[in-house]
């Protein structure tokens, strides 16, 4: 399952984005959609998640009050609204797919391809 993220790109500090992560095939209401991002020479980090089914949504302390993780279930697809960009927000961002709820990317079977969000004046 190859999941599409698109959505990136420059933003100067203050702004804001709209990330989305298409899936493909079937998406069971027991699974969960999570954001991950990973700034140059930085080790790969937990953003935000939501449960499919239940809509239940977990945030990294980071960006709780920035972003928000929402679905769209007839379209399979789920996104990341960032408000108040601050330039330590600068990384490739990635959607994934778990069986169940985890910051753990391991646990995280199905990854996107990653987008790139620079915030920079």
């Amino acid at each position: 399952v190859q999941l599409q993220a698109s959505g990136g790109g420059l933003v100067q500090p203050g702004g804001s984005l709209r990330l989305s992560c298409a899936a493909p095939g079937r998406i069971f209401s027991s699974h969960v959609m999570g954001w991950f991002r990973q700034a140059p020479e930085k080790e790969r980090e937990f953003v935000a998640a939501i449960r499919w089914g239940v809509g239940a949504t977990y945030y990294a302390p980071s960006v709780e009050g920035r972003f928000t993780i929402s679905r769209e279930r007839a379209k399979n697809t789920v996104y990341l609204q960032m408000n108040s960009l601050k330039a330590e927000d600068t990384a490739v961002y990635f959607c994934a797919l778990a069986n169940s709820y985890s910051t753990n990317q391991k646990e995280y079977r199905y990854w996107g391809q990653g987008t790139l969000v620079t915030v920079s004046s």
